[in-house]
């Protein structure tokens, strides 16, 4: 029985590499293909129309290289309205108005999660 999981998780550990070793661009593709997959399944044509159209544009003009340097644009995007959001909570402090300091936080921290999502995907 040990052997057993042992051997499985052996197993999804490879696939794991195989899949961190595949250029982005085939991963993006797959993506977009998924979600095609899945508005035939619900039969939403307008979504399968657009998808196959960015699957036709990612087929054409995708390189690893450009999708690495978009993914950091939107990193640095992300992390530059984090610091604005710091610097607008820490301006509501100084005047001491709860209610909107309750409001900056509250921004700060949606910023923070958006800025954690960008940095977490893949491309």
């Amino acid at each position: 029985m040990k052997f057993r999981f042992v051997l499985c998780l052996g197993l999804l550990s490879l696939t794991g590499f195989a899949q961190a070793a595949e250029p982005l661009c085939q991963q993006k593709e797959q993506a977009i293909q998924h979600q095609i997959d899945m508005a035939r399944k619900h039969d939403n044509q307008r979504r399968v129309t657009g998808l196959e159209r960015a699957l036709t544009e990612a087929r054409a003009g995708c390189t690893d290289a450009r999708l690495k340097s978009e993914h950091q644009e939107k990193i640095e995007k992300h992390k530059h309205e984090v610091a604005e959001r710091e610097r607008d909570l820490s301006e509501a402090r100084e005047k001491g108005d709860s209610d909107k300091i309750a409001k900056r936080e509250k921004k700060l921290a949606e910023a923070r999660e958006e800025l954690k999502e960008v940095e977490a995907a893949p491309y």
